[in-house]
């Protein structure tokens, strides 16, 4: 039935600084960018990392429903495959987020850590063997 990630939504009510920030962190600007929705394709399957500009929450325009709470940590927790953990955690609090959840060790080589962005978006870190595994059956090798 789910067939793999195709969008990950983000809010946020300061739609300049966000767009700076993100870029930031991927190292690349976004390829969509309107003044109602950025959009950037990232990782190895280039995924879809969507913000929504607050104003526009729960319109016909955002496409998607209003968070229960725009600006609090809230919703699901998408985790993204990092190599480094700590690491990951360690730049995005230097860029301005704020320690959610600190690195755990959940056994046979997981490990997950969080992040609130500067709009209160939770985003999972995640060192993920299983992910790695898949990727090199799909490319030949990490």
């Amino acid at each position: 039935m789910l067939r793999g990630l195709t969008t990950a939504t983000f809010y946020s009510p300061d739609f300049e600084a966000t767009r700076s920030w993100y870029t930031e962190v991927f190292g690349i600007p976004p390829y969509m960018d309107t003044p109602g929705y950025l959009e950037w394709r990232i990782g190895d399957y280039q995924h879809e990392f969507g913000v929504v500009n607050s104003a526009y929450a729960g319109s016909e325009l955002a496409r998607t429903p209003s968070p229960q709470t725009v600006g609090q940590p809230a919703g699901a927790v998408v985790y993204w495959h990092v190599d480094d953990v700590p690491a990951a955690l360690e730049r995005l609090v230097a860029l301005g987020a704020k320690e959610h959840d600190s690195p755990h060790d959940r056994g046979t080589g997981f490990i997950t850590a969080s992040v609130i962005d500067p709009w209160g978006n939770i985003l999972g870190l995640m060192y993920n063997p299983h992910y790695l595994e898949i990727l090199a059956s799909l490319k030949g090798g990490v």
